[in-house]
């Protein structure tokens, strides 16, 4: 698998949210500044609402920006069956008889990206998954704890 396409894919993924998430933004703002936004009464807070949805989809962009900033100057790692899982490796695992990918990254996690027919999930060590895939091998098993729910991952192959 070519990661450095891989990371490609990624990038042109959180380019185009970003992009469609700026429109939303300037929509956003303009709905909260919007002179039928102003409050007609005490209980009428559509541009309060609005001004705290403009302020979280700004941070979602500047999260996108670290992530891309992050995938400009990640080192990507090969990886082969005996090696330990870490940043940069794509593994395959199987669970309930499904398989599924998932790429190791510092920041970005759940971002999907279709790639060579696959569909790729960025997930992160602090996550439960990532923790529970960290210096794992082929042939281990990924086990996550959710409450009284356990998941098994077969690690399948490493990349």
């Amino acid at each position: 698998m070519d990661k450095k396409k891989l990371i490609e894919a990624i990038r042109a993924q959180l380019v185009a949210d970003m992009t469609a998430l700026k429109e939303a933004v300037k929509a956003t703002i303009d709905a909260a500044t919007n002179e039928e936004s102003k409050a007609e009464n005490e209980y009428d807070t559509r541009g309060l609402e609005a001004s705290y949805l403009a302020r979280g989809q700004a941070k979602r962009i500047a999260d996108i920006e670290e992530v891309l900033l992050l995938l400009k100057h990640l080192t990507v790692r090969d990886f082969g069956p005996n090696d330990g899982i870490s940043s940069s490796a794509v593994i395959e695992v199987e669970h309930n008889g499904k398989t599924s990918f998932f790429f190791i990254l510092a920041k970005g996690g759940g971002v999907n990206v279709q790639f060579e027919g696959k569909s790729i999930q960025v997930v992160t060590p602090n996550s439960p998954l990532g923790e529970a895939l960290l210096d794992q091998k082929v042939g281990g098993v990924a086990v996550v704890e959710n409450g009284p729910q356990i998941r098994e991952y077969d690690i399948i192959n490493i990349w």
